[in-house]
């Protein structure tokens, strides 16, 4: 059976953000992490939970037309498998039943990401969707490196926001 995929989409929106999505249930479980994730331990990243999105947005990338959800640019900043780390009585739990008690903890393979990071619940009991996305201590947690301001780069086209954006616009120009 394959593993789980992560996705992270760098997104020029209202604001520039990034959108972290897990696969879960056949869906992408989605956060919207305003100054993307960090290798450094001890920031922690207001993530806001958001509408999930299907499966197949995995690889998306290009212009979502202003006026709709989501409007803007967009790129798959990183991707690769996950797992869950969770335990509980010594099986590892479902990421969604984690999820659900207010902290999932997770492992990346990603090019750009790896290792393991937390999703942890803001208020715990709370409705609202405030979490916190925080990189756990491991061998690719490094306070010095920070991927979002030196790899803006796509992991699947090479492509920045700015290149998808023109490209796009070329094609409309074209069209």
């Amino acid at each position: 059976m394959a593993k789980p995929i992560f996705v992270l989409h760098k997104h020029a929106a209202t604001r520039l953000h990034y959108d972290f999505r897990l696969e879960i249930g056949g869906a992408l479980a989605s956060w919207a992490v305003p100054k993307g994730p960090s290798m450094d331990t001890s920031a922690k990243r207001l993530a806001v939970r958001v509408e999930d999105h299907p499966l197949e947005y995995a690889d998306f990338e290009g212009v979502i037309p202003e006026g709709e959800y989501g409007g803007g640019t967009v790129v798959v900043w990183d991707a690769g498998p996950y797992r869950s780390l969770v335990r509980d009585d010594g099986e590892t739990l479902a990421i969604g039943d984690a999820l659900e008690r207010g902290q999932a903890e997770v492992w990346l393979e990603g090019r750009k990401l790896r290792g393991g990071f937390a999703l942890v619940h803001a208020r715990p009991g709370g409705d609202d969707d405030a979490w916190l996305l925080v990189k756990m201590k491991d061998e690719g947690a490094d306070a010095r490196r920070n991927p979002v301001s030196t790899e803006p780069e796509s992991v699947l086209s090479g492509r920045t926001l700015a290149e998808v954006a023109r490209d796009a616009a070329d094609d409309a120009d074209d069209g």
